[in-house]
């Protein structure tokens, strides 16, 4: 198979993670027998110092035309770039919400697994990382707050700022769906995390995530407010499965989630849209403190790489392949640093890509 994928490193860590994560692609391609296309573009910081614009209509329009999109992370230190000082429609993180709309990306996956090997790497309590958990966050991810109308003015002498929260059926009613589709095959729960005693679009999204679940009868359906979901992640994650959200919580919760694995470094993500497309990136941030020590853990980037080949291509066979690389790497005891435990061997961030690549 010839699959063409837009490339997007990045900024910070990204281009080392992106790399890695190319890496073993190939080498899926040379075991399978596929081919990986890849066109380099930018977006992000890296994007504004060249054109002065985090993302350009010529980048959307080259990524629209490819398969799926790989992406680094982008940003940098909102202390001290000067990125940060331009209006806020400028900045790196503007690039990330107008990649999302232009290419319909409404749908987040953010899979949250605890590793038997990385058991002592989870911060909660022994009894509770012994259950071990593997769940999926399903985040909408074109509505809500990020995408509402905003604005700060003086209003009576006073500065006041405003953000919008907006949602309609259509958009709740299509990531439900995809929710659903997926707890089908898991382990057939759906969790509904909303406001509802606060939020009228939170009882909006419990009004139309009833509906749907009335077609799904194989499905477990439960809603929780988001304070006590914030709560039980760290007391009980074990009893998640599906985890559905809106824009705002989805955020929060899957970087919640993605600690209690260990580190963020290992959780993966794909936003889709209607079709097979889909933009596939690490949940971490681009750490620019740690960028060019060649530490990063790419983990993350890879397992999105692999999601990719699951969801875009439907090659299942190979992102098994990469999973189980993974699991074969970690059980042989090999550790970048936000992993090891104190006095354990480290490997670098190309060191691990090898180490996965090499046993595709």
């Amino acid at each position: 198979m010839n699959c063409n994928i837009a490339v997007i490193k990045g900024d910070g860590i990204g281009p080392e993670v992106v790399t890695e994560a190319m890496k073993v692609l190939d080498a899926v391609g040379k075991k399978f027998g596929h081919t990986f296309n890849y066109e380099q573009l930018l977006m992000g910081g890296c994007s504004i110092d060249k054109y002065g614009d985090p993302l350009t209509d010529e980048t959307v329009a080259i990524a629209k035309s490819k398969d799926a999109v790989l992406l680094g992370s982008i940003g940098g230190n909102t202390q001290t770039s000067p990125w940060y000082k331009l209006p806020p429609n400028k900045r790196p993180e503007a690039g990330l919400l107008k990649i999302r709309k232009e290419l319909g990306l409404f749908a987040n996956l953010r899979p949250a697994y605890l590793y038997p090997e990385l058991k002592e790497a989870c911060p909660l309590k022994e009894s509770v990382a012994e259950r071990g958990f593997d769940m999926m966050i399903m985040r909408e991810l074109t509505g809500g707050l990020y995408f509402g109308e905003r604005y700060t003015k003086e209003i009576d002498g006073v500065m006041t700022a405003v953000d919008t929260l907006t949602y309609n059926e259509n958009e709740i009613r299509r990531i439900a769906v995809k929710g659903f589709d997926i707890a089908v095959k898991r382990r057939k729960k759906v969790t509904l995390v909303d406001k509802a005693n606060v939020l009228d679009s939170s009882r909006l999204w419990r009004k139309v995530t009833e509906e749907v679940a009335k077609d799904y009868p194989e499905v477990e359906y439960e809603t929780m407010l988001v304070d006590n979901a914030a709560m039980q992640l760290v007391k009980d994650p074990a009893q998640f499965d599906v985890m559905l959200t809106e824009n705002m919580f989805g955020d929060i919760l899957s970087d919640e989630a993605s600690m209690i694995t260990g580190s963020i470094g290992m959780l993966s993500s794909a936003s889709l849209n209607e079709t097979k497309f889909g933009l596939y990136e690490p949940s971490g941030g681009s750490a620019p403190d740690i960028a060019g020590q060649n530490i990063a853990n790419p983990i993350a980037t890879i397992l999105s790489a692999a999601m990719m080949l699951r969801y875009t291509f439907d090659l299942d066979k190979e992102a098994d392949a990469i999973e189980n690389a993974v699991k074969k790497v970690l059980e042989e005891g090999y550790r970048t640093i936000d992993i090891a435990k104190p006095g354990e061997p480290q490997v670098k961030c190309d060191e691990m890509g090898s180490l996965i690549a090499e046993r595709i």
